[in-house]
């Protein structure tokens, strides 16, 4: 091969990796535009083989739906049974990690975006941005503290997205009987523990988080103006 062919060839090559670079981001953007679901989860499996078995029944579910699944970038536990769920049946699945996480080699290595993130509070930030839902798995402290902060972010009015539990062999039963406990001590507006819906089934949580309606009242602001 003469030095001119190969130059031509060399510089056809980059050009067409150029090109196709370009239209992977294309692709990510137009499904980036689509709905996305943020799952809560546990970065163990649990006790339970139930616990494993919705994940993947939620993350199939979410591909089939073509929704596409923002989580926590892991590959352990319940987060990686969600996401390998997703995308063995063709499902966009952004993952959001922090640096000192990913340091540990907890990632998951075939997402369609892997987002590193400096702090578990820009993780958060970043995952609440992506996401148009959320949906919480059982799992532990974690779970439940990111699955509270949106809500509460939801109350607030900082941003009108439902929450829903994924309530997986009566696992969040005792969580809804204490909720609904501050309702009655008057702590909750009903309107409010409201936002936070349940269900044992992915498809018909799902179907209640599109059916949400959620309160326009903001909790403090609302009543300090009164």
């Amino acid at each position: 091969m003469t030095a001119d062919l190969k130059a031509f060839t060399g510089a056809a090559s980059r050009s067409l990796d150029r090109r196709a670079k370009g239209w992977i981001s294309q692709a990510h953007h137009a499904i980036r535009s689509a709905m996305n679901i943020c799952v809560f989860c546990g970065s163990s499996l649990g006790a339970r083989e139930d616990y494993r078995e919705a994940a993947w029944r939620l993350g199939k579910t979410l591909a089939e739906r073509d929704i596409g699944l923002v989580y926590g970038g892991a590959s352990v536990g319940l987060m990686g049974v969600v996401a390998d769920a997703a995308l063995e049946h063709d499902g966009p699945v952004y993952g959001v990690l922090p640096k000192a996480l990913a340091d540990l080699e907890i990632a998951h290595d075939n997402l369609t975006e892997l987002h590193i993130v400096t702090s578990m509070h820009e993780r958060k930030a970043k995952m609440a941005d992506m996401s148009d839902a959320f949906i919480a798995l059982p799992g532990g402290i974690g779970t439940l503290e990111e699955m509270f902060e949106v809500w509460t972010w939801s109350q607030l009015g900082f941003h009108a997205k439902p929450v829903g539990l994924l309530n997986v062999a009566g696992f969040f039963d005792g969580l809804e009987r204490f909720l609904d406990n501050l309702v009655s001590e008057a702590f909750v507006k009903q309107a409010h523990r409201s936002i936070l819906c349940a269900d044992e089934d992915p498809g018909a949580l799902m179907d209640k988080l599109a059916a949400a309606e959620l309160p326009k009242d903001r909790k403090w602001v609302d009543e300090l103006r009164r």
